[in-house]
Formats: structure tokens, C-alpha cells, sequence
């Protein structure tokens, strides 16, 4: 198996108090926050939620990204379309885009 699931979602957002407040309101405790508006929530042991703020003039958008368990092996999947080789990211985790065949892009993440 080469994925495990799903690692977050990230959210953006124009407010990120009253987003905040929204996920907090369905149970999702804030684990950090930022002083550029955005942060992370989680609910119990599932995926956690990173949500960031966006100017008005961009419409919000919405990523969800699956734990990858074996960066090689997905890689070297001929069946997989890599947009983006896996990449250090500057929070700590290295991630790769893959196209799936109706052309949706998903993001795989692995720790460091």
C-alpha cells in the first residue's frame, strides 16, 4: 500500500475567526495559530484541518491531501501521473502532486 489515508485538508478562507469558530462549533480544537490568519484544528485522531486566509478577490479554494506510506513506490507507479515530484516543503514535510485520470490533482504528503 502506498498511501494511508487521508493527511488534511487545507482551507482557504476571507475570514479566518468566523472559520475558526465554525470548525470549533463541530467539535475541532484549535492546535495553532498563526499571525498572518490562518491555523490548524483537529478533531480526535483523524485529519487535521489547515485553514488560511485569502484576500476577497480570490475565491477560496480546497485541497485534500492523502498520507503517502511509500514515496518511492508511488513514484514509480506507471499508473500515477506526477505533476510535481515529491518537494521539501518549508513546513516540514515533503509532497508530491499526482493528476488522477479525470485530471483532478491531489497532493501526497510524507513526513521528514
Amino acid at each position: 500500500m502506498t498511501t494511508n489515508g487521508i493527511e488534511a485538508v487545507f482551507l482557504e478562507t476571507h475570514n479566518w475567526g468566523k472559520a475558526a469558530k465554525f470548525f470549533q462549533a463541530l467539535g475541532y480544537e484549535l492546535e495553532f495559530s498563526t499571525d498572518h490568519n490562518s491555523g490548524q484544528l483537529r478533531n480526535g485522531d483523524g485529519p487535521y484541518v489547515f485553514i488560511a486566509e485569502v484576500p476577497e478577490d480570490r475565491k477560496p479554494g480546497m485541497q485534500l491531501v492523502l498520507k503517502a506510506a511509500d514515496e518511492d513506490a508511488l513514484a514509480a507507479d506507471p499508473a500515477i501521473e506526477v505533476v510535481t515530484p515529491f518537494e521539501e516543503t518549508h513546513y516540514g514535510t515533503r509532497e508530491m502532486t499526482v493528476r488522477d485520470p479525470d485530471g483532478r490533482l491531489w497532493t501526497m504528503q510524507v513526513e521528514k
